[in-house]
């Protein structure tokens, strides 16, 4: 079910445009993203590195910086221990390479997710024991370790956890503990990841060692990298942090990420936020997922060119590989769904025994756009059950699962994303509990789409398109912007494209202002629509090009395409009915 509704959300458009120099339109798009007040909408606008908070506000951050300067100055030995997802892979390269820029002996583990599970456990601690390390540093985990960490204190190891998850009703017991979520933390923005809380703690370190300023910002590259890959909120500071991030790949001197470029085809191409999103970050996450997050550690790593193709040439084999197990597993869902009792449930939680438990999360991904609900996927991982949810926003997974909290061997997560582990016999209980529980309504669960503007085609101009440019990088938070028209008379469609997945139209307004348009989708299910509607004659006629009575209306967003050194203005509709 879907339902469109326009923003209404009130400024002085005309004044906003005036003092900034923009499109009232663009004033509008701003104000519909809650960017309230000059101060506010000019950092929106303009907003550079000046303009981050000092990593010193941030509770936690000077102590850790200090006792690390310690340690590095004693010869202690010091392991990272990150995370096996694109960001805490990111937040380990940026704290090992932090730590060896000041000439700590430090190193780095990350977890195999089947056989060490998420974060710290006692196993990876007892390694660090007999290896000798003296203190651990872990980076997109942690908070959540209590027992864990007081075995580490036990054995006389030095924690200090970086992380950016939510905190729980208690802390571990931690040398230092750096995370914005703290209850008494007065860092001014708290949805930063977990390699952003990383870039924080080398840029006080840096600061500390008197190390060059532009050394630091470099570092931004790798934290807005995981800013998009851990899908967090582009928003006040995460929103720089990608926009300069994206500003410093798009000329990275760093060989992985240039080869990871590379074998993606994407060489030369401008690397926006949808490329780390949808084709960079899952080549990254892909080692966590089928072999080791190592190897894209090692990938950032690369001291040569050689390494560096041979090493971006296997992520990109592992990521075609977790794109077939993800179609099987998701197919087997639906069957799972759509056969049984399963899809009279609000909350879905659909046990596929033999999925990778690596997949569990993309898996539950597509199942929540597919059937907008809050889905948790569980697959069998040796003696338990592990399962990884995603929501939607009528629904915080991390405190719904907080109230199922004694079914679970271990839990954690945010409102939109949360991973668990139980035992199998527990699984039908928690689907009911869960289901019992919930106050969703009919109305949460159907898949709002918000429209910014209802913006003629008339309106249109290059001149609106670049500006809209000023509005990137886009993403959770910063949503592309979303336009519509409704009652466009359809002069001519045809299929189009390689694959026959792509619809060309020729589209007309209510006054008369004709453009070209392109639907990147379902072209079989889009014509099966309009034939419903219309019927097939009409449909035809559609299709051939002459007079009919087809009308669609459209979310779409103005670009400029260009053809044989040609440039025209289309639309490209995300949406119709």
């Amino acid at each position: 079910m879907e339902k469109w509704v326009v923003a209404a959300k009130r400024a002085d458009f005309e004044d906003i445009a005036k003092k900034f120099g923009i499109d009232m339109v663009t004033a509008r798009l701003i104000r519909n993203r809650d960017i309230v007040g000059d101060a506010a909408i000019r950092e929106y606008l303009y907003g550079n590195l000046s303009s981050l908070h000092s990593p010193h506000l941030m509770k936690g951050c000077d102590q850790a910086a200090e006792l690390l300067r310690s340690k590095t100055e004693g010869g202690k030995k010091i392991r990272i221990i990150g995370d096996y997802d694109i960001d805490g892979v990111m937040a380990s390269y940026i704290l090992y390479r932090g730590l060896l820029r000041l000439g700590a002996d430090a190193d780095y583990v990350l977890p195999d997710r089947v056989r060490d599970g998420y974060g710290l456990n006692r196993n990876l601690i007892s390694r660090a024991h007999a290896d000798g390390i003296d203190t651990i540093v872990t980076c997109d985990n942690g908070i959540s370790a209590i027992e864990q960490i007081a075995f580490a204190r036990s054995l006389g190891i030095t924690t200090i956890v970086t992380d950016h998850h939510e905190v729980g009703p208690v802390l571990p017991d931690a040398d230092v503990v750096m995370n914005p979520h703290q209850e008494d933390c007065p860092y001014p923005y708290k949805n930063l990841c977990g390699a952003a809380v990383a870039y924080k703690l080398v840029t006080a370190l840096y600061e500390a060692y008197e190390v060059p300023k532009q050394e630091s910002d470099a570092l931004v590259e790798f934290a807005g990298f995981a800013t998009v890959g851990d899908v967090m909120d582009l928003t006040g500071e995460n929103r720089i942090l990608v926009k300069e991030g994206l500003r410093m790949l798009n000329r990275t001197s760093n060989r992985g990420l240039r080869a990871l470029i590379a074998a993606n085809g994407l060489e030369g191409k401008r690397i926006t936020a949808y490329h780390i999103g949808f084709i960079l970050g899952p080549c990254l996450n892909a080692g966590g997922r089928l072999d080791t997050a190592m190897k894209s550690l090692r990938l950032l790593l690369a001291d040569s060119d050689e390494e560096a193709g041979h090493l971006a040439a296997e992520l990109l084999t592992l990521n075609e590989e977790r794109k077939r197990l993800t179609l099987e597993g998701y197919e087997q869902a639906v069957e799972l769904i759509e056969s049984g009792s399963l899809k009279d449930d609000r909350v879905l939680v659909v046990y596929l025994k033999d999925c990778h438990e690596s997949i569990a999360g993309i898996i539950a991904g597509r199942l929540r756009e597919r059937y907008y609900r809050p889905v948790i996927v569980l697959t069998r991982s040796g003696q338990c059950v592990k399962g990884s949810g995603r929501s939607i926003e009528a629904y915080s997974m991390f405190e719904e699962l907080q109230k199922c909290g004694e079914l679970f061997l271990n839990f954690g997560g945010h409102p939109m994303a949360a991973g668990c582990s139980l035992l199998e016999e527990h699984i039908g209980e928690l689907r009911a509990r869960l289901n019992s529980q919930t106050t969703l309504t009919q109305e949460d669960l159907a898949n709002k789409i918000v429209i910014d503007v209802p913006m003629p085609l008339h309106y249109i101009s290059e001149r609106l398109i670049r500006e809209l440019d000023c509005l990137e990088p886009f993403g959770k938070g910063n949503t592309k912007p979303v336009f519509a028209e409704k009652d466009l008379a359809v002069l001519g469609a045809k299929i189009a494209g390689t694959s026959g997945r792509v619809v060309r139209l020729r589209v007309q307004n209510s006054a008369g202002k004709a453009m070209d348009a392109v639907y990147f989708g379902d072209a079989p299910a889009f014509r099966a629509y309009l034939e419903e509607k219309y019927g097939e004659e009409e449909t035809e006629l559609a299709f051939l090009n002459r007079r009919n009575h087809v009308r669609l209306s459209v979310i779409y967003y103005p670009a400029i395409h260009e053809y044989n050194g040609t440039r025209t203005i289309q639309i490209v509709v995300q949406n119709y009915r």
